[in-house]
């Protein structure tokens, strides 16, 4: 775990340096003294944890709170500051924690210790599915490639339906928009759907479709999806949204603005 230190008074500095080292599993600290220094540390090296004071002379915290975010979305926020006034600003960009000099050593390491708990629970799925900015599939690390793509289309509109019914009609409805669905049409709906049925048995996953009399959804259950753990407000996804969903698809802009509003609440 690599953790950045800012802060524009040595002594504040120096203890919030000295608690990240104490703590296991934290492989390397750093202490930099102001925000654009951090800044552009932050643009050539990982970071999973910023451990940020507000004020400061070159750049204050929220400011570069904001940039990280932009940079390194994953990383977590936890800022350190003698100001209770700037807390509603902070956890608008979703800092993790949010302590109040003199902070004790006991607090910022149980504050440093929690965010580091939040990254190591992420879960290794098998089967993990992006739907922030594009759509993909990814089985094991490895991209799952469509033959089709209306046959990408409708996985994710199941993915978006969040295990929900769906109808032939409308899948249809979804894929081909203001055509007829005759018969003809509900043929090649036939062939869109045993192209993503073919290409979810090739990478041995075509347990998360299921169909039954006519209807097809999706199981959440045995899929990690960016879209599910942002609604169920983990702050790794919450964070990792940046107003982009499924953006080939005109149809997810319903959710997308849903999302929006949810993501103003947090």
């Amino acid at each position: 775990m690599k953790i950045i230190c800012v802060d524009d008074e040595k002594l504040s500095l120096d203890l919030a340096v000295s608690v990240c080292r104490s703590i296991e599993d934290v492989t390397e600290v750093t202490g930099l003294s102001g925000g654009q220094t951090a800044c552009r540390w932050v643009m050539d090296h990982p970071v999973d944890i910023a451990v940020l004071d507000i004020h400061m002379p070159d750049m204050d915290g929220l400011s570069l709170a904001a940039k990280i975010k932009e940079l390194q979305p994953d990383t977590a926020i936890i800022f350190l500051t003698g100001y209770s006034k700037y807390a509603v600003e902070a956890f608008g960009l979703h800092a993790s924690g949010y302590l109040l000099k003199p902070a004790s050593k006991e607090r910022l390491e149980d504050e440093i210790r929690y965010a580091f708990s939040r990254r190591s629970r992420k879960r290794k799925s098998h089967i993990v599915i992006e739907t922030f900015g594009e759509f993909d599939v990814f089985v094991d690390g490895q991209v799952v490639g469509f033959t089709r793509a209306r046959a990408k289309e409708l996985l994710a509109y199941l993915v978006d339906r969040q295990g929900r019914s769906v109808s032939r009609a409308n899948a249809f409805a979804i894929l081909w928009e203001d055509a007829l669905y005759d018969r003809p049409m509900q043929k090649q709906l036939d062939v869109i759907i045993r192209s993503l049925k073919a290409t979810l048995e090739e990478y041995g996953i075509s347990e998360i479709l299921d169909m039954k009399k006519g209807y097809l959804r999706i199981r959440p259950e045995l899929i990690e999806c960016d879209l599910y753990k942002f609604f169920e407000g983990d702050i790794d996804a919450v964070n990792s949204y940046r107003g982009e969903y499924m953006s080939s698809y005109s149809w997810a802009s319903m959710t997308e603005s849903y999302m929006d509003r949810v993501n103003g609440n947090y």
